[in-house]
């Protein structure tokens, strides 16, 4: 049996943080009713030519395996529609900005009123509540405001933007959450808000670096190197965009570098000591780069690891598709789309010794794909009613 079997979620959520959020735990078997319109469909089902996707790519990751129906929130018959879904769930998902599911009637207390256990998890840039509640947000935001954009980049260069990571850490946080009130419900009786900032998140993943800032340090940006492995970075190969990542772990493991690639040029030679190599960490990337240039990644990495050192080749989105042990794990899985068509897909990182029984079964859902089950079996909602919603635009 899945983890999460017999668990059910109104899923009202968009874009990308919350669906992850919602995609987590239909991987674990919930079953995630996504609730959507065609009047205003979630922005990513259109395609992202910003990206160079002519199809939906991201949709299609943090959707697959949901159900779809469509309902106009504007109509008071398409919100009472929406609380009877939730009153057949235990989970309300939303991640729209704080104050619209109030105006919509949709409000924690709302939906309480319906389903007195609901668990309910609200996902948005700044929380429920506070002075900056009011912002709205998008992944390369959230890193910027947290201080993580200053912290990514190399020391002569800007901070850098990131993406999709945010979002899919934000969504991983709720997750979790849901999961605890739902253990807490289950021992309680009693259901809950759950109020996740991607902010905080954000902020909650610079560790060390706020320590050091209380503490009157200031971090600066070290590209792909690390404060405590030196050298380590990520190294051009021999070839068209191809690199190798090497990290030097300890002294011990510095001698046997010099042992593979040979004593380094004059200046270099007492760096036998963690704090010599610190001091002369741009020189040594420079002499280590110039013997990665010699050879490929797959070849560079041989070498290096028969010597002891950490090393892999930096792999592209097209290797990590093509991986046998990936597969095999079921990290990388087949699915098929409603049209027929089967492509690769996200599994689920985690082997449960249990079950096999978890991650994507279906694919993409269709826009309202699955009305026959949820407004016919669910709520009980016959066909000559549900055709006059159609054409009145309250499903629509």
């Amino acid at each position: 049996m899945r983890p999460l079997a017999g668990v059910r979620i109104a899923d009202f959520t968009i874009h990308a943080a919350g669906p992850f959020a919602t995609h987590v735990l239909a991987q674990l078997g919930a079953e995630c009713i996504k609730i959507e319109s065609a009047a205003r469909p979630d922005i990513f089902r259109k395609p992202h030519a910003v990206y160079g996707r002519m199809e939906a790519a991201t949709f299609d990751q943090v959707s697959s395996g949901k159900l779809s129906v469509r309902l106009n929130l504007k109509d008071r018959r398409g919100r009472d529609l929406a609380r009877r879904i939730v009153g057949v769930s235990d989970i309300a998902a939303e991640s729209f900005r704080p104050g619209v599911m109030d105006r919509l009637g949709l409000s924690y207390d709302d939906l309480r009123a319906v389903k007195q256990d609901i668990v309910m998890v609200s996902v948005s840039s700044s929380g429920q509540s506070g002075p900056d509640s009011v912002f709205a947000g998008y992944a390369p935001l959230f890193g910027a405001w947290s201080g993580l954009g200053t912290l990514t980049g190399h020391a002569d260069g800007p901070p850098v933007e990131i993406r999709h990571v945010m979002d899919h850490s934000v969504g991983l946080n709720a997750a979790t959450a849901v999961l605890a009130a739902l253990i807490r419900r289950r021992r309680t009786g009693m259901g809950g808000h759950v109020d996740v900032a991607a902010r905080e998140v954000a902020a909650s993943l610079i560790g060390e670096a706020l320590v050091e800032a209380s503490a009157g340090i200031q971090t600066e940006r070290l590209g792909n190197s690390s404060p405590a492995l030196v050298p380590s970075g990520v190294y051009r190969c021999a070839g068209e965009d191809a690199w190798v990542a090497v990290a030097v772990s300890d002294d011990v493991r510095w001698a046997q570098l010099i042992e593979l690639i040979g004593t380094p040029p004059a200046g270099l030679t007492a760096t036998s000591t963690l704090e010599a190599r610190i001091s002369h960490r741009i020189e040594l990337d420079a002499w280590i780069e110039a013997w990665t240039l010699q050879s490929t990644p797959d070849t560079s990495t041989a070498a290096l690891q028969s010597g002891g050192i950490a090393a892999h080749p930096v792999w592209s989105t097209a290797d990590v598709a093509a991986d046998q042990h990936l597969r095999e794990r079921g990290a990388v899985i087949e699915v098929a789309e409603p049209s027929g068509r089967v492509r690769q897909a996200v599994g689920v990182p985690i082997v449960f010794s249990e079950t096999t029984d978890v991650g994507i079964h279906r694919g993409t859902p269709e826009l309202g794909g699955d009305e026959d089950y949820v407004y016919g079996e669910l709520l009980g909602l016959g066909r000559a009613e549900r055709m006059r919603l159609e054409e009145e635009g309250v499903i629509s």
